[in-house]
This record gives structure tokens, sequence and C-alpha cells, in this order.
């Protein structure tokens, strides 16, 4: 089987791209508007790209009207994100924030998500989560540049927030015990739990 990508429509070039780039890792971006309503919002187009600066990058989409999310404008207005990673036992409230809401309906509250403050940024983080990163946005790039359909969104790492449940006895992350969850095609999801280990040659 081949595909031409230059012969599909977008819809069709999403859904190839999204079933086969997996696992895809799930940013749960937490944000606040200037006037203090607080947004919570997951993506799976996202990766860590830099460690100096300790970078994080997320792209954001437009709206099928075109408007554009209130993450990416939260993130225009005010500098600041929380980036958290969703475990199994959270799955079902992360997706349950992917629903479209009206401007200025937070859905910490809409969908009954606990949250605590952050230390350095604004927005709030997930409380529960086992790893939250508070940033600061580096830049904005809408994508493409002829025409946007997206605006990718570099993140700067500030403070990481670990849960000391999700380390081995070295001080380490424990991918068993992190059992995050990660992005297939449609609906399916996959865990990290189950692991293998490769030596790199010399």
């Amino acid at each position: 089987m081949q595909l031409d990508f230059s012969t599909l429509t977008p819809l069709e070039r999403y859904r190839w791209l999204a079933s086969t780039v997996t696992p895809r890792p799930i940013a749960w971006v937490s944000s606040l508007s200037p006037d203090g309503v607080s947004n919570l919002a997951p993506f799976s187009f996202f990766q860590v790209i830099s460690d100096d600066p300790p970078t994080l990058m997320i792209n954001v989409g437009s709206r099928d009207d075109g408007t554009l999310k209130d993450t990416l404008r939260n993130a225009q207005a005010t500098g600041e994100l929380v980036i958290h990673l969703v475990t199994v036992a959270q799955a079902e409230a992360m997706n349950a924030s992917a629903a479209v809401l009206p401007h200025g309906i937070s859905e910490f509250e809409q969908c009954a998500i606990a949250s605590l403050p952050a230390s350095l940024v604004a927005p709030p983080r997930v409380q529960g989560a086992p790893v939250a990163f508070e940033c600061k946005v580096l830049e904005i790039q809408p994508f493409p540049r002829e025409a946007a359909n997206c605006h990718l969104i570099f993140a700067e790492v500030l403070l990481a927030h670990i849960d000391d449940a999700v380390l081995n006895d070295k001080g380490r992350i424990d991918p068993a015990l992190l059992d995050v969850v990660g992005r297939l095609g449609g609906m399916a999801y996959t865990r990290t739990r189950d692991t293998f280990e490769l030596q790199r040659p010399s």
C-alpha cells in the first residue's frame, strides 16, 4: 500500500498520521485568561524538543470554524502554561476536558477536576497529576506560515512537580509506577506499563 498525501483530504491525512505515529504523549494543558478564568485541555501533538533550554512543543489546531482555542488565546495573552502528563486513573477526566465549551467556562469547574496553585506561574495545576511542568511561553508560530491552520507553542519548563510515588529507589521515574496514557488512532489509547530495555551499542 502506498499513500500519496497530495491526493488526501486534511481529515484523511490526520487519520493516517495519527494512527501511525504512535504512541503520542498527551499534554494536559492548563492556562488562565487575562480575566482569571482557568482552562484545561488535552493535546496529543506534543513533544519535548530541547533540553537547553528545556522546551516542550504543543501543536494547537484551530477550531473547525477557524477561531482560536482558549489554550492558545491564553498563552498569547499571558505567556504562561502548566503542562501535565495524564495517568490511566485520570484518563476519563482528561477526555471530559476535551469537550468544546463556550469561551469563559472553566473545564476545571465544568468537569469537577480538582486543582492546586502553581509555584511560579498563575495557571492552576491538576491535583493528582504525576508530573506537572510550569512553563513560560518562548514563542508561538502559526503553521504553515502561508495559511495557518494551527499554532506551535514553544514552552520553556521553569519548574517540574513530580510525585514521589512514581520514583524508584534511585530517585528516577519508574514507568510502571508513572502509568501514563498515550494517544493512538481513533478512540484508542495505550498505557506505559508494558516496557522492555535495550543496551545502546558503544
